[in-house]
């Protein structure tokens, strides 16, 4: 019996193999080369169908009973407390530095309404129980004030601009394992918070007083700007909640009565937003009334929010370095009903 056939089949059956092989290898290497680009999203994407922290958050009202449940001190400089992250090893806490303070001028010039003034932007990464590990310098030239950061489950996104509205921010990455800085991209205005979409892979930020918001791929080309719909409270530190929102914490001034102390003697206002990152909306604001050891309103700077069923828990360290006791991180926990 004649094995030509045999092995004209085998050599077909082996060109096919490698054939497929090679398609296998493209198309792994193809993979590869997109989850290098789209850095962020991939990571920790098996949370993107959670949606407890959302469900549990729309449950939250003004009768909600928050309890503190924990006061952790920070034993080291921390200037002006920003935002606050966590990871699985660490809590990164972003911070800017005043050497000079900016000042007001009489009327606007060159676009600006005061001077830049000068200052270092940290972003101060600790152990789970609050020491120092490192001390991450971020900022060029006028641009040093950190903002709201956040973590994508590998990064922690930090926005640092000018200390001044309608300036200019650099977006870096910062690897949480690594803490190796990546700068993004620049962009053309004060922004002081920033969350990366999981859904889209895109960045959206909030400018100052959070009155506009931007979205941006992972190279800084502007996709979509929008107007905030509310003037409740301005955000100074948010979150990326699946699916497709954004949880934020803030706080407003408002002036006293003459007999409480007139403008000098301002009332904060905190409380809390869901904005939906599809329509725009906000969904959900809730105002929170806990007050720090210096007697800030909680919702004042850093701020982040977790959930276990309908059990809510939140982080904040509304104090700088220099008042009161110096920055604690406050924890609240409350209990709410399961949506209907």
């Amino acid at each position: 019996m004649s094995t030509k056939p045999i092995r004209r089949i085998l050599v077909t059956a082996a060109s096919l193999m490698l054939a497929a092989c090679s398609a296998a290898g493209i198309t792994a290497a193809q993979a590869d080369v997109r989850n290098d680009q789209d850095t962020g999203p991939a990571a920790g994407s098996h949370h993107d169908t959670d949606t407890e922290l959302a469900d549990a958050f729309n449950s939250v009202d003004r009768n909600t009973a928050w309890q503190q449940t924990s006061k952790l001190k920070l034993n080291f400089p921390t200037y002006h407390t920003e935002g606050i992250a966590y990871s699985e090893d660490h809590i990164f806490l972003s911070a800017v530095q005043i050497i000079e303070p900016t000042k007001k001028f009489p009327t606007p010039q060159g676009g600006y309404d005061r001077t830049p003034g000068k200052g270092i932007g940290h972003l101060f990464v600790m152990d789970k129980a609050g020491n120092l590990q490192k001390d991450i310098t971020l900022g060029e030239g006028d641009m040093y004030h950190p903002g709201g950061i956040d973590f994508d489950g590998t990064n922690v996104w930090v926005p640092v601009a000018q200390y001044r509205p309608n300036s200019s921010a650099i977006i870096y990455k910062v690897d949480a394992s690594t803490l190796d800085v990546h700068k993004q991209f620049e962009v053309t205005d004060h922004f002081g918070g920033i969350v990366l979409d999981k859904q889209t892979g895109h960045l959206v930020g909030n400018t100052w007083g959070s009155r506009r918001f931007a979205e941006w791929d992972l190279q800084g080309k502007e996709l979509a700007t929008w107007e905030n719909p509310n003037y409740f409270i301005d955000y100074q530190d948010c979150q990326y909640v699946p699916n497709a929102k954004m949880l934020c914490g803030g706080v407003t001034n408002l002036p006293q009565t003459p007999a409480a102390g007139g403008t000098s003697a301002t009332y904060e206002l905190g409380g809390m937003a869901m904005i939906d990152l599809k329509s725009h909306e906000v969904t959900r604001e809730v105002p929170f009334q806990k007050w720090s050891t210096a007697g800030h309103v909680a919702t004042r700077n850093p701020f982040k929010m977790t959930a276990d069923g309908n059990h809510l828990t939140m982080k904040v360290a509304p104090d700088n370095g220099e008042e009161g006791n110096g920055t604690e991180i406050l924890t609240y926990e409350a209990t709410v009903a399961p949506a209907k």
